[in-house]
């Protein structure tokens, strides 16, 4: 587990993992440590500490050093170019007249770039404003849109409450609030009241909602349920089975439909019966011939009387 400091660099910020290395550090000191950006001066707000590893952003950077006399005087010489450079920018916004709000402007340790934070309702094409303000400064310039609970946490304000903002005194990163955590404690769901500067939910409804018990569950609700027995052996005797609990009859079963005709010949239920085998006959005997049936034709009675007068015509030539 590595061994950190946690490091702020604004007043109400989120809080950094750095190395501390030789460095001895303790609470409230100032420190330059290595960062994304360059070097950067910051606060130690929690003391060496082992923390595991899915805390820590990899790779961790290291504390540099303490900060001396030089470098908190370039610290506060910073602190009052930043005002300076937000009366600019704001001069150059209106010039172009831009639909943006500029909330806060932050300059690097070693001075190599200011960063503008505004918010938007939308997306604004600030490129002429980019080259306005370099061509003004000489250094990078870094335009960040930010949203509307940043924008409450960088200028803080007075809640509802009478207190000041949760965001701008202690809480260094946001959670998510839902309207779920306001039914749960029966409040009012009129957006006026559980609303915060930010025109967004209060942050305060997580709290309550984070310690608020889960309601008991009723045991009288709650129906029991039989368990099915168990067979734990089969008897050969028909009609009967071995249970868990004793010997229980089985369940009649009714007969299938058709179980008790009789088979019909050359199926399945048995042989079908043996044909007749004739009686052997005498040599020189006639053997009799099998009877045909006669098969009636039926006609209707147009084709009767057709067949009455043809027979007809076919007798009268004999009689003469």
């Amino acid at each position: 587990m590595p061994n950190v400091v946690g490091v702020r660099f604004r007043p109400v910020g989120k809080i950094y993992y750095f190395e501390p290395g030789e460095v001895e550090t303790r609470l409230g000191s100032a420190v330059i440590v290595e960062t994304a950006r360059g070097l950067e001066h910051g606060i130690v707000v929690s003391g060496p500490r082992d923390v595991s590893e899915a805390e820590v952003v990899q790779p961790l950077k290291k504390v540099v050093r303490l900060a001396t006399e030089a470098d908190r005087a370039r610290y506060q010489e910073n602190k009052r170019k930043e005002k300076a450079a937000f009366e600019v920018a704001q001069g150059k916004i209106d010039a172009h007249e831009l639909d943006m709000f500029l909330v806060d402007v932050e300059y690097t340790f070693d001075g190599s770039k200011i960063v503008f934070y505004f918010t938007a309702e939308g997306r604004v094409d600030f490129r002429e404003l980019v080259k306005d303000l370099a061509a003004h400064f000489r250094t990078r310039i870094e335009l960040r849109q930010i949203g509307v609970r940043d924008e409450a946490k960088i200028l803080g304000g007075i809640g509802p409450c009478g207190r000041v903002s949760c965001c701008a005194s202690f809480l260094g990163e946001f959670a998510p609030v839902s309207i779920r955590m306001a039914k749960e404690q029966n409040l009012s769901l009129n957006p006026a009241k559980i609303s915060g500067l930010c025109g967004r939910l209060l942050c305060c409804l997580r709290y309550e909602s984070y310690v608020r018990p889960e309601p008991p569950v009723q045991e009288d609700a709650v129906e029991p349920v039989e368990a099915e027995p168990e067979v734990a052996d089969a008897e050969p005797e028909a009609g009967t089975a071995v249970l868990a609990g004793g010997v229980t009859p089985l369940p009649k079963r009714r007969p299938r439909r058709g179980a008790g005709r009789q088979p019909a010949h050359g199926s399945a239920a048995g042989p079908a019966p043996a044909a007749p085998v004739p009686a052997p006959t005498a040599p020189g005997a006639e053997v009799p011939r099998p009877k045909h049936r006669r098969h009636r034709h039926r006609h209707s009675g147009r084709g009767q009387e057709a067949g009455r007068a043809q027979g007809t015509a076919q007798e009268r030539p004999a009689e003469g």
